[in-house]
């Protein structure tokens, strides 16, 4: 296989315990559900991936998806972020890139069928990409390849311009679709998929509110899956998740839980993991120009709330002293390249109070008899939007809230449901809201700019915003995220000079202000199932909402004792 394109090594701390690891996709519910628990079928694995009740929507393109991304559709290859290493693959064979980049071919798995029967074929890939550069609602990835069908088995896809960057996203997380099916749906973004039909080890078994199941596909190509249920359930919050972990309820969860020092002995049967990979922010609607309003749309209210923070209080009362520092240009320490040009390498863990409100006043701001600021007869009053049920982040900021009172800050915090925070998140109904940024399918800086705070990812308040959720744009930093994507990753001194331009600007900018790296937490069964990634094998990030590794996971495991 010829990889033009470089995986590069994750930064990983893998010990005997973990820590929260709350995205988009987090955890959270609204009351316990029916269904077996950990202890009862032998080949029924039971996880907690609930956030309030369940909705029906499987469609792996939808900001609000619920399932489906790896376990019931599948990408060409499954790319592991947790360590390097070859692409494995799926329903892509074999990739090369011809010298300069422009073109890629493919080669296809043969002998697949859909779920309904119907044959995989390259016309269905063809498809699938031609949808994604149609629709740009879906294209967060931003891909404007023309794709051609060679035969059955294989495509071609041709760019413009020297396009390295864009292998990993479409061999690794573009989801193939079933043309005969997907051919009649009207809008790709909101079409929910009640009934999905894919190539996937898994399929769509009972539904309710509060617990589905999936279960193995007996026609899968590598394959029926040895673990033949998974049932997911809603429970109130983390919580609820470690009080059903104590019980013995559950098989894996990943969110945090108490005597994360002592899990084994806290927790008989089950073990855990740990990786400080993912950033904590609070987001802001940040684009004035886009529609957003309120304090948060100035640059200098977003950095003196990045000062005020206490970090290190913040780690130990919502985190259990397990997350790490992040730095502000979102490179990963210890891992990506972090510009020397930042003012801080790391966001201080300690607060500075007086650089918060030498910034606030320098820009205008004055403290009012209430001891907030005000400017322009507006007082500095926000709410940060944040899931009911998830706890560690609740903790955090609620304790934020405490913080930023003795800068002259008052910040509300207002929980919902996952369903109303995810859409309040994606249409900028929001000032600030606390959540995770995913790093993308390699272990990269790139893919964090491209995403996040490519301004070509931003649409109006009102619109649904697929993943730069924040509005942000710069043409520093557009400039610099296209440069980087004609750049063969292994040339790093190409490289260096745009890593310095978005990492400098970003800490500025601040759209998503940094608050520390997440600690992503995995506990599970051990004594009902074997073959979980390891510290030595990390065969797939450990965390059960992170798509495709948790399908990657379900592929592997084994019921103990089974053959």
């Amino acid at each position: 296989m010829d990889r033009d394109v470089k995986w590069r090594r994750v930064r990983t701390a893998t010990v005997g315990f973990a820590v929260s690891g709350l995205l988009a996709a987090g955890c959270g519910g609204s009351g316990d559900s029916d269904g077996d628990g950990g202890g009862g079928e032998s080949d029924t694995l039971v996880i907690f991936s609930g956030a309030g009740d369940f909705q029906a929507n499987f469609n792996p393109y939808s900001p609000t998806k619920l399932e489906g991304a790896g376990t019931i559709y599948e990408s060409l290859f499954f790319l592991n972020t947790a360590r390097q290493e070859d692409p494995v693959p799926l329903l892509g064979t074999e990739y090369t890139w011809n010298e300069d980049g422009t073109e890629l071919s493919i080669s296809l798995r043969e002998g697949v069928t859909w779920t309904d029967g119907e044959d995989f074929t390259a016309d269905d890939v063809k498809f699938t990409f031609d949808m994604l550069r149609e629709n740009p609602a879906i294209n967060s990835v931003g891909f404007d390849g023309e794709t051609t069908v060679v035969d059955p088995a294989h495509v071609t896809v041709a760019f413009d311009e020297p396009a390295f960057m864009d292998a990993a996203n479409l061999l690794g997380k573009i989801w193939i679709v079933p043309e005969h099916i997907w051919s009649g749906v009207e809008d790709p973004s909101t079409d929910t998929m009640a009934e999905p039909v894919g190539t996937g080890p898994f399929t769509l078994g009972e539904f309710r509110a509060q617990t589905f199941t999936m279960t193995a596909n007996p026609d899968y190509w590598d394959g029926e899956p040895a673990v033949q249920t998974i049932r997911s359930r809603a429970l109130s919050g983390n919580q609820a998740g470690a009080d059903s972990l104590t019980a013995g309820q559950i098989d894996w969860l990943s969110s945090p839980v108490p005597n994360l020092d002592n899990v084994e002995q806290a927790y008989p049967g089950y073990s855990a993991t740990i990786a400080n990979t993912y950033p904590i922010v609070l987001g802001t609607c940040s684009s004035v120009e886009l529609g957003c309003e309120g304090p948060q749309t100035d640059p200098a209210v977003r950095q003196a709330i990045y000062y005020a923070m206490n970090r290190d209080q913040l780690n130990q009362l919502a985190y259990q002293g397990v997350a790490a520092p992040i730095s502000p240009g979102f490179g990963l320490p210890d891992r990506d390249y972090v510009s020397g040009g930042l003012e801080n390498g790391t966001a201080p863990m300690e607060p500075d109070i007086a650089r918060a409100t030498q910034i606030l006043e320098e820009a205008g701001w004055e403290r009012d008899g209430d001891g907030i600021y005000a400017k322009d007869g507006e007082q500095l009053e926000l709410g940060v939007r944040v899931v009911s049920g998830w706890t560690d982040y609740i903790t955090t900021v609620n304790t934020i809230a405490e913080q930023l009172q003795e800068a002259g800050i008052a910040l509300t915090p207002q929980q919902s449901s996952w369903n109303e925070w995810s859409d309040a998140r994606g249409r900028g109904d929001y000032q600030l809201i606390i959540d995770s940024l995913t790093p993308g399918p390699t272990a990269d800086p790139y893919w964090l700019y491209a995403n996040f705070f490519s301004g070509a990812n931003a649409v109006p308040v009102g619109e649904t915003a697929n993943i730069n959720w924040g509005r942000y744009g710069n043409p520093d930093v557009d400039a610099a995220i296209d440069e980087l994507r004609l750049i063969n990753p292994d040339d790093a001194a190409a490289r260096e000079p745009h890593f310095d331009t978005i990492q400098t600007t970003l800490e500025q900018d601040m759209p998503y202000i940094p608050v520390l790296l997440n600690s992503t937490v995995s506990i599970w069964n051990t004594d009902r199932f074997t073959g979980w990634p390891t510290e030595d094998d990390l065969y797939a990030f450990p965390a059960i909402w992170s798509s495709p590794d948790s399908a990657q996971v379900f592929k592997n495991i084994r019921p103990a004792g089974g053959e």
